[in-house]
């Protein structure tokens, strides 16, 4: 489900699952975030080839945000939004992401059958610590604000010295490794999660704007005085000013996650009782 109008926010219930490939600009909230979500299909399609979810675990501690990016359109990305969606469903109330990465590569592997592949980036929030935890598999780097010291930086999770192929596309090899970066949070702080169709972005020359392109444009925004909408507006539209207004050559997403450092509410016994509605599958995730 996206919901394509930002109007007003709305608010994930515990042991929600929210999103999918269909078109959205929407601001979304998770006890300790304000998320906006701006997805476009190439050429104004129903459905493209990326994929966005935001989910929330049955306590409220947990988000996990994952933004992909699947090659081709149609019934395959579809079938990986359903499968992502079914995965995201099992480890809705883990804290651990590593082990939903490998098995999303590998079940992603059998489904594609090497014919496809798909880059991803999975982000896991815990309201208690404050801490967000990403994991990339192939796909561009999340950016981060920090609203302490205003400044922009690129976030890479890596493996260490470890042997082996290390946070590749999915579906290219079932024995990939993924590695995780932990970023405590400070009030204020945002990140950016977005597809490459941003730093795909050609000017009037050919030249592509390309990572530090983006982190140029991102620098000069001002998320500590707009809300996660107008910053993500501001750097849709830098970005299309430096395309010329010439429209985008593939699927747009961009997420922008900002932390409000707002503790998670207690729950009343009525929402309790969703809960286990929800978990024992008596009323839809």
């Amino acid at each position: 489900m996206s919901i394509n109008t930002d109007s007003e926010t709305y608010p994930l219930h515990c042991m929600e699952i929210w999103g999918g490939i269909e078109p959205a600009e929407s601001s979304v909230a998770t006890p300790g975030l304000d998320l906006w979500v701006y997805s476009r299909p190439f050429e104004g399609d129903d459905q493209g080839g990326d994929v966005h979810f935001v989910t929330l675990c049955g306590g409220g501690l947990i988000t996990r945000v994952v933004v992909a990016d699947v090659s081709g359109h149609g019934s395959s990305v579809a079938d990986f939004s359903a499968m992502l969606r079914g995965l995201l469903r099992k480890h809705i109330n883990q804290k651990s992401q590593t082990h939903l990465v490998g098995q999303l590569n590998r079940e992603f592997s059998e489904l594609a059958q090497l014919r496809r592949f798909a880059t991803a980036v999975v982000a896991t929030y815990l309201t208690s610590t404050d801490e967000l935890n990403l994991s990339n598999a192939g796909h561009p780097r999340p950016l981060h604000f920090s609203a302490k010291s205003g400044t922009w930086t690129v976030l890479s999770p890596t493996l260490g010295d470890q042997d082996g192929f290390q946070n590749l596309p999915l579906g290219l090899d079932d024995e990939t490794q993924y590695g995780s970066l932990v970023v405590k949070l400070e009030k204020g702080d945002v990140v950016l999660f977005y597809t490459d169709a941003l730093i795909e972005a050609a000017d009037s020359a050919g030249q592509l704007l390309g990572e530090s392109g983006l982190l140029h444009l991102a620098r000069g925004t001002d998320p500590s005085a707009q809300s996660p909408a107008g910053a993500g507006r501001a750097l849709i539209d830098a970005v299309a000013a430096y395309r010329g207004g010439t429209p985008p050559d593939d699927d747009i997403t961009l997420v922008v996650l900002h932390h409000n450092a707002a503790p998670s509410p207690r729950l009343s016994i009525g929402q309790k009782l969703d809960v286990y509605a929800r978990f024992f599958g008596l009323k839809p995730v």
